[in-house]
């Protein structure tokens, strides 16, 4: 009988429902199925048993009255097809109870074997499923890899899993409390920030960025804009030199004073600016070689870089950074995750597809990443193979011995039934031979 996959228990399409799952529950719609099909074979085989007997008891009257050689033929074959039909019945019975209520030695099997039973089919689980021989074959012709990259190619399938994974983000957001993990975030970010010092790492990396000549185009910036200050300063020039020049100085002098120093401060600048090798240019490089140095080996330069960092990190808006950062992330994925165009689940979605198309292209990644898969699952049913075939030994030896034998039945007893048929029509067939080769001999 075709599995339901409606039916209560069902894992999927023709798969039958484990014996876990049928003890554990009621009796299903499938169970009763079960149950009249299993009580229609059993009449069907006792149909063949009574009808070899009926074959037998009439033919043995009919030769009691004389009748024809040829019945001693069928006498023969009923004969044996009793004999074949009662013996295939006691073997079916006793698997699962005494015959007739007697306890009669080595039946009632599965009753009294269900925990070597259970055990010897967790052995040969583990040794035949889940050997690492095994498990490496099925995962290199599964493909697993390839299959997975042409799946997750499909526009459609990229965007339901960057919809599943805009929800796992949503649960895990939601399930972090606040304090947790701002409090994570200031241990390791802003608390590992303020512990060294400041000065050595900065002067090492000041001194590389020298060394590189990176400092000229810093320079350059602020020679440029120094020479655009100088040529709109005249009037800044001429307030000052009229604030600061002698009360008894006329102002036409202060005013060509101020236009004097305005031309020198412009003609200064435009040197500097376009020449790269100007000696002002070069002190400053000199400065802060000198200042790279003192920052990695002066004292008194290390402390007041020490000064500057506990001012800046004693800042309300630094120690409440990790604060800050949070709240922000927290609002930017909820906000990102329930809107189907966010750009969050737009860059997820083209992730994936990214993926997706390296997998299916390159053959060189999928055998890298197949082997990845193998090697894990060797190493699981390598380390745990035991373990994971403990769930059928323990499952078995909680199933109560009568109820499980009752259930195993359900599911098996019907096939059995063919046994007793066969185990009929067998019997007759080699009763019949041996009476022929008994009549022919003799």
């Amino acid at each position: 009988m075709a599995h339901r996959p409606d039916a209560p228990g069902a894992r999927h399409v023709g798969a039958r429902p484990g014996f876990a799952e049928a003890i554990a529950g009621a009796d299903s719609a499938a169970d009763a199925d079960r149950r009249r099909g299993l009580r229609r074979m059993k009449l069907v085989a006792l149909g063949f048993l009574l009808g070899a007997t009926v074959v037998f008891l009439l033919c043995t009257w009919a030769q009691s009255h004389g009748a024809a050689p040829w019945v001693g033929y069928v006498r023969a074959a009923a004969e044996a097809g009793m004999v074949g039909a009662l013996a295939d019945w006691f073997a079916v019975t006793a698997l699962f109870k005494h015959p007739l209520g007697i306890p009669i030695p080595h039946t009632a099997i599965i009753k009294r074997k269900k925990d070597q039973l259970g055990e010897g089919l967790g052995a040969f689980v583990r040794e035949n499923f889940l050997s690492p021989q095994n498990v490496e074959t099925k995962l290199r012709d599964a493909d697993i890899a390839g299959r997975v990259g042409k799946w997750l190619c499909d526009p459609a399938h990229a965007q339901r899993v960057a919809a599943e994974t805009a929800t796992v983000l949503r649960v895990l957001v939601e399930m972090l409390r606040d304090e947790d993990v701002q409090h994570v975030l200031d241990r390791m970010i802003v608390k590992r920030i303020a512990e060294p010092q400041w000065g050595p790492p900065i002067g090492r990396v000041l001194a590389t960025l020298l060394a590189e000549g990176r400092q000229e185009a810093l320079l350059q910036l602020l020679a440029d804009r120094a020479f655009q200050w100088s040529l709109n300063a005249d009037e800044v020039i001429e307030r000052v030199v009229e604030r600061d020049s002698p009360t008894w100085s006329p102002r036409w002098v202060d005013h060509l004073v101020g236009e004097r120093i305005h031309r020198e401060l412009m003609d200064f600048t435009d040197k500097v600016r376009r020449n790269p090798d100007h000696e002002l240019r070069r002190s400053a490089t000199r400065f802060l070689f000198e200042f790279a140095d003192d920052l990695q080996h002066d004292e008194a330069t290390i402390r007041k870089a020490e000064n500057v960092k506990e001012q800046i990190m004693a800042r309300d808006e630094v120690a409440r950074a990790a604060e800050t950062a949070w709240n922000a992330a927290k609002r930017i994925i909820l906000d990102s995750v329930d809107d189907p165009s966010s750009a969050l689940r737009g860059r997820i979605a083209d992730t994936v597809a990214r993926i997706g198309e390296s997998l299916r292209d390159d053959a060189e990644l999928r055998a890298k990443v197949d082997g990845w898969i193998v090697r894990a699952a060797q190493h699981l049913v390598g380390e745990y193979g035991v373990e994971i075939t403990t769930i059928i030994t323990d499952t078995i030896e909680r199933w109560d011995a009568e109820e499980a034998s009752r259930r195993i039945e359900l599911h098996v007893g019907r096939d059995l039934q063919f046994i007793r048929i066969n185990g009929t029509v067998v019997g007759a067939l080699a009763g019949l031979v041996i009476y022929t080769v008994a009549q022919l001999m003799f």
